[in-house]
């Protein structure tokens, strides 16, 4: 088998997110590649929890249709996960013996059911989990080394002492010989095969964080909420490393105010926030809009409106990213496409945002930024922007705001001799005074709308693959599964094009009239309840007269089977 998809469950304690940690750092040591993504209910601990792990010896970068394997420590609950667990008869539940009558959702499955009693196959051991058993019984089926497992123990539990690491490597020896004893097998191609290319076990928040830090980024202000707060907590000890600095504020208007006025004194800088926190935010990014200072808003999207469903993802904060601001206020807007993508278009967005001084609104979301990939090292990039700084020579004749030929203009430091101006949401003119005058307005406009116009994004702007008169176009982390469909399709004699916008804001209208140039028919695809990407298509592209719309809301994940289905209609 190429790929093997695994689902654990259990209760708040169960240690199933430890344990699928585990299993995709013990795929890892093993030459394996692989995602793990996470689901859990509305508390902020305790409760039910789902790791759920994807292992190939190819990149994955969505879950598959359905669970191979679901191990199962408890039944809390696990109906809330119905249908995230999409079983079929081919499935192997292995549930534990003690923990009831199996449920009717795992029943009417038709999937194999196998009793283990996890807790007395532990306590054979000082201080034995039965989560390890489980990971010892997904080594016998999969093929994964124990070894590979013992290094993956070492590295998590190490900090612990060598006592609680020899009892987890312990329960790891005791669950793969009762796994032996169960006579199944899932083995995956590829286990053991040597990885030429070095390899990262990252999450997509700490992509992002490294993306910022790499495209120049000191100093960053934010408050936790999630799916985001992983974002700074990776960046606090790394900003500090390279002698930056991460401040919790008080609320979300503070944090982006207070990176407002760390640009506006000359460095790099960041906050990252949910659907919730961007939308306290508006007002003070029309603020760097009109008064051209650089910043970066990493929006990691969750479930909405309101506080909707924070540990849950969903694609539903693209109208507010593109059109939320008032008045007409020009400004970036990204999407990164993978978990490893997070590094590059956080990067990527950074710069962008430092040579056009103005605001990035870069959108991931909980099914990236809190999962878990094991990907091929990202290449190191250039991508790293500085704003065009005011030349002292020029100070007696210095005007903030002057009109360009680019749009873009001179900005000085605090302190500077000559260099100061106003600089607040008010209209203003080339100087940098207040003006309500119309001239000044639509002067400004002009050069604050021309400077994003007129830039050359290069062809970082999107993903394109294949050829063909039917395109899939999608965008975010809908790309990975829309990715999987089209190479299904492909291997059945379809030729499909892919389309993925990576730049959303501005629309790159000239350049998505080239991707689309002969195809005929189009599928859209994206994970949000109104179809927010396909009205976004409409307002600024002219698309194929075929179009069908595949949309699902959160928190269930698009799985490549679903676009498959919907491409082989084309037939």
């Amino acid at each position: 088998m190429n790929t093997v998809a695994i689902a654990m469950t259990g209760a708040g304690g169960a240690g199933v997110m430890t344990a699928g940690q585990m299993l995709l750092g013990a795929a890892a040591e093993a030459g394996l590649q692989g995602l793990m993504t996470r689901s859990s209910g509305p508390q902020i601990r305790g409760g039910e929890a789902a790791a759920f792990v994807t292992l190939s010896a190819r990149p994955v970068d969505s879950p598959g249709d359905t669970i191979d394997v679901h191990i199962a420590f408890d039944w809390m609950n696990v109906e809330r996960f119905a249908a995230e667990l999409p079983l079929a008869e081919s499935s192997v539940v292995i549930h534990d013996a003690k923990a009831g009558d199996v449920p009717e959702i795992i029943a009417s499955s038709g999937a194999r059911r196998i009793p283990v009693d996890f807790k007395a196959a532990a306590s054979a051991i000082s201080g034995g989990r039965p989560n390890m058993v489980g990971l010892g019984i997904l080594s016998a089926l999969t093929g994964i080394p124990r070894d590979s497992f013992a290094g993956a123990i070492g590295k998590a539990l190490g900090r612990k002492g060598d006592a609680a690491v020899a009892a987890s490597v312990g329960s790891v020896a005791i669950g793969f010989d009762l796994g032996r004893e169960l006579g199944i097998t899932r083995p995956i191609d590829g286990v053991g095969a040597t990885v030429a290319a070095e390899r990262w076990n990252i999450s997509g928040n700490e992509a992002a964080g490294l993306g910022a830090l790499r495209g120049g980024v000191r100093f960053c202000a934010a408050y936790p909420i999630t799916p985001a707060t992983e974002v700074l907590e990776w960046l606090a000890p790394n900003l500090e490393r390279v002698g930056g600095a991460l401040v919790q504020a008080e609320d979300e208007l503070a944090s982006v105010n207070m990176i407002i006025g760390g640009s506006f004194g000359g460095v790099p800088a960041v906050t990252a926030t949910s659907g919730p926190g961007l939308a306290l935010m508006m007002e003070s990014i029309g603020l760097a809009v009109a008064s051209e200072t650089p910043i970066v808003i990493v929006d990691v999207q969750r479930g909405g409106p309101s506080t909707g469903i924070p540990t849950k993802s969903e694609q539903s904060d693209l109208n507010i990213a593109v059109y939320g601001l008032h008045g007409d206020a020009p400004h970036l807007v990204t999407a990164a496409q993978s978990i490893g993508d997070c590094l590059f278009t956080t990067q990527w967005s950074t710069y962008l945002a430092e040579v056009l001084q103005t605001a990035a609104i870069v959108l991931t979301d909980q099914s990236l930024g809190q999962s878990r990939a094991v990907i091929d090292r990202p290449a190191d990039l250039a991508f790293v922007g500085r704003r065009k700084v005011l030349d002292p020579k020029e100070a007696e004749t210095y005007r903030r705001y002057a009109v360009t030929a680019d749009g873009v203009s001179a900005m000085s430091v605090p302190g500077m001799a000559g260099g100061a101006y106003v600089a607040d949401g008010l209209e203003h003119s080339i100087s940098g005074r207040p003006s309500t005058q119309a001239a000044d307005h639509r002067e400004q406009l002009d050069k604050r709308q021309r400077k994003l116009d007129d830039f050359d994004y290069g062809d970082h702007w999107a993903t394109l693959e294949g050829d063909g008169d039917c395109a899939v176009i999608t965008w975010g982390s809908s790309t990975g599964a829309c990715r999987e469909a089209i190479r299904r399709a492909g291997e059945e004699g379809l030729r499909v094009r892919l389309i993925a916008p990576r730049l959303l804001l501005p629309a790159q209208v000239d350049r998505m009239r080239a991707a689309l140039d002969g195809v005929e028919r189009v599928l859209v695809v994206e994970q949000s309840h109104s179809r927010q990407f396909h009205h976004y298509l409409r307002a600024f592209h002219d698309l194929p007269p075929e179009v069908t719309v595949f949309n699902q809301p959160g928190p269930l994940a698009i799985r490549p089977g679903q676009i498959h289905q919907q491409i082989s209609t084309w037939r």
